[in-house]
């Protein structure tokens, strides 16, 4: 126990509190900066501040560090605390990321350290990591630095909504966030500190759009409901409702006069509404499909329309005529926007292409292509000179006068539909279909990634049996061999022409096989890194995959309803079994050998027993005895292990819960709970008493089968999709939906290990 904690714990706790609170701010006015920077730099004064009040209290005394000017931790000859300044920023900073996930659960502050600042060398750094790691507990220690480290664009994210996040809006004065998402909501955000004011509620639908007034005292939204709510920012209140359109209202802007709202709607129509009466005044027709985006010029006197009829449109709004059609997308128009100017459009499609219109001469002016997805949302700082534009994961800032990418801004899990540019043009907003809101700094300097994986979501892993390799598939349609021991990426296994969904290790380590979305599955040569030969046959998605213990045969199961049995040696589909209720994933084996178990359809599981399949000819077809179904799962199954002794089978759902069932008599045994979202995998120990899960909820959470307790967990940046556990049992890979993968090592607790995916 250091100095300061021995201290702390023999005050009272209301002296506790108070210093605490109070002596950063007394050593910072006393002069007192060396005493300040050791303070800030103490493990134990971070925890116990954060235990005793919470994270935007600790992130406060660095920003007091940040007022004094010049610093005084500026390096000098001769100074015995390298770097002092920098070292407090990246504290801060890594507070500040992490700060939605230890308002949650404080006891991620150790993990989220190390995996924000360990591949920082500076040596206040290193000395509070060393500081860093729980004694009296078992921990999960990240090995690599594979949180989004302090130094990159991204700077705080705001979580609060259950679902997606589909509209985000700055007010006027730059001080509020307010969103709009599918858990019918909305809410507004105090920028500075991330902290969620309050919630509007009201839709009886998705909201699907939101605006703020011009003098800021109002919030327009629109919803799948079909209607417009108008909400007073002060009081918290509605205050009226429009209704008219006859389908969802997908897009809401407001003139620059603050005096008519401007609406788009799936029903192919634009409405303009008259604030002052409440009254919709015309409509405008036009769009031969719905109305996705709009916009309105600075000087209030049209309103531009894009529509998935791949068609702009420019309206007049005094008149309510169409004055003229922009063509050149060859898919649906996601996003528009006008810059400040008044005398340019941009357009973001589906085409996976942003385009720029000069509204004089109604002409194309410049095609942007680097986006790899449907561009869906796009926004112009107030300069005029950077267009800021969202495609999948990725947001990306562009120059608008060359078509020149300046930066991506990377750290959401999924499709990113939304973004803002706040009045000043420093900082961007998103939002997300991972929940989230993210604010972006655009004054950063010089990223810092020290991240590494794959582009896209990682649905698998697995380590092979000679403790020397960690695979993982993905999204981006590769595989990548990884250095267990270095945590490095050896090589990429590349082939595969969509998704890879599954993949399973040969018992002697020596090949990795791969199931996939472009229904195909490959084997490997994990020593070459090559493709040895591909087996075809599956009419859909190979969605998951095992190999016998013997490691002569490969079990697939894929969409069209139908497990495969595959020779390694023949190279060749030996048999099909067929099951009366259409077979899903996942499939498992028992280690003996003896019964394979697979998912269904209905939310269940099917028990078959190998050694006494009854080979029935039907054609080509073979059928297999089942021994019993076991039910329960109130959503899909979606992962399943056994444990070693063969006896028992762990089943992971969407229900958010994980069961133990008796494989001897179908027995359900007990149902763990603790995950808030979708249980994507699971894995059991070598030794049958603890097991890993993964969820959709960004946590890793080792479990304890004889109490039923969560030992240590883990919170990543992103959903977390699949996990594997190294024969040393205490190395763990988990994958995100990021990409990224996290190299963790189960500290203060006994050896265990296994696989499991996503």
């Amino acid at each position: 126990m250091g100095e300061l904690k021995q201290k702390l714990a023999t005050m009272s706790p209301e002296k506790r509190l108070y210093t605490l609170e109070t002596l950063p701010t007394h050593f910072g006015e006393a002069g007192q900066f060396e005493r300040l920077y050791r303070l800030l730099t103490d493990f134990d004064f971070i925890e116990a501040k954060l235990d005793a009040l919470d994270v935007q209290a600790l992130i406060q005394d660095y920003e007091f560090v940040g007022n004094f000017t010049p610093s005084p931790f500026s390096e000098k000859p001769g100074d015995e605390l390298p770097a002092p300044a920098k070292t407090l920023t990246l504290i801060e900073d890594a507070l500040r990321l992490s700060a939605y996930i230890l308002a949650a659960d404080k006891n991620q502050l150790a993990g989220q350290f190390w995996g924000r600042l360990m591949a920082f060398e500076l040596p206040g750094i290193q000395a509070l990591l060393a500081q860093a790691k729980p004694q009296n507990s078992p921990w999960l220690r990240p090995l690599t630095s594979s949180l989004m480290p302090p130094g990159t664009p991204l700077r705080r994210t705001l979580t609060g909504h259950s679902a997606v996040v589909n509209s985000v809006a700055v007010t006027p004065d730059g001080k509020r966030v307010v969103s709009g998402a599918e858990d019918y909501t909305l809410k507004v955000w105090k920028l500075e500190t991330g902290r969620e004011l309050f919630s509007l509620n009201g839709h009886t639908g998705i909201v699907k759009s939101v605006t703020v007034t011009p003098d800021g005292k109002w919030v327009i939204s629109g919803s799948v409901d079909k209607t417009l709510k108008i909400w007073d920012l002060d009081t918290k209140k509605e205050l009226f409702t429009l209704k008219g359109h006859t389908s969802s209202v997908d897009t809401v802007t407001v003139t620059p006069d603050g005096k008519c709202i401007i609406s788009g709607s799936h029903d192919k129509t634009l409405k303009v509404w008259n604030l002052e009466i409440e009254e919709e005044v015309f409509t405008l027709i036009g769009h031969t499909d719905r109305v996705a985006a709009l916009a309105v010029t600075p000087d209030g006197k049209r309103v531009i329309s894009a529509s998935a009829d791949n068609t702009i449109k420019i309206w007049n709004l005094a008149t309510g005529k169409e004055l003229l059609t922009l063509h050149g997308h060859t898919k649906w128009v996601e996003s528009v926007a006008v810059t400040p100017d008044g005398k340019r459009i941009i357009s973001g499609s589906h085409d996976e292409t942003i385009k720029i219109w000069d509204l004089e001469t109604e002409r194309e002016v410049l095609t942007i292509r680097g986006h790899n997805y449907s561009v869906e949302s796009v926004a112009v700082t107030p300069d005029g000179k950077r267009l800021i534009a969202s495609s999948r994961i990725i947001i990306k800032v562009w120059d608008l006068e060359t078509g020149k990418e300046l930066l991506p801004l990377i750290g959401h899990s999924d499709w990113v539909g939304t973004v803002a540019v706040t009045p000043d043009g420093k900082q961007v907003i998103s939002g997300s279909y991972d929940e989230t809101i993210k604010i972006w700094s655009l004054e950063s300097g010089r990223e810092f990634f020290y991240l590494k994986g794959h582009t896209d979501s990682i649905y698998d892993l697995a380590v092979t049996p000679d403790s020397k390799h960690a695979i993982s598939a993905s999204e981006d349609n590769t595989l990548k061999v990884w250095n267990l021991e270095t945590s490095e990426s050896i090589f990429t296994l590349k082939g595969h022409t969509d998704t890879v969904k599954a993949l399973a290790v040969t018992p002697d380590s020596k090949q990795v096989i791969s199931g996939s979305q472009d229904k195909t599955i490959r084997v490997w040569n994990l020593k070459r890194g090559k493709e040895v030969f591909r087996l075809k046959g599956s009419n859909r998605s190979v969605e998951s995959l095992v190999v016998t213990p013997d490691g002569k045969n490969i079990i697939s199961a894929s969409y069209d309803g139908v497990i495969r049995v595959w020779s390694l040696k023949a190279r060749k589909q030996i048999f099909i079994l067929k099951s009366q209720t259409r077979l899903i994933y996942p499939v498992a084996m028992t280690p003996n050998g003896k019964a394979l178990i697979t998912g269904l359809a209905a939310n269940n599981i099917k028990i078959w027993n190998i050694k006494i399949w009854n080979i029935k000819k039907i054609g080509n077809v073979k059928t297999a005895k089942e021994l019993f179904t076991l039910e329960g799962h109130t959503g899909s199954v979606e992962y399943l292990v056994v444990t070693p002794d063969s006896k028992q089978l762990i089943s992971a759902s969407w229900d958010n819960s994980i069961k133990i069932w008796n494989l001897e008599s179908g027995e359900e045994l007990f149902t763990l709970e603790g995950h808030t979202e979708f249980v994507n995998a699971v894995a059991v120990t070598p030794d049958g008493k603890q097991i890993i899960s993964v969820s959709n909820d960004k946590m890793l959470k080792v479990w304890d089968l004889e109490t039923r307790k969560i030992v240590a967990s883990f919170k990543g940046d992103g959903e977390l999709l699949a996990c594997a556990v190294a024969p040393d049992g205490i190395t763990i890979v988990a994958g995100e939906a990021s990409g990224r993968l996290h190299f963790l090592r189960l500290e203060n607790s006994n050896a265990f290990g296994s696989e499991c995916n996503g």
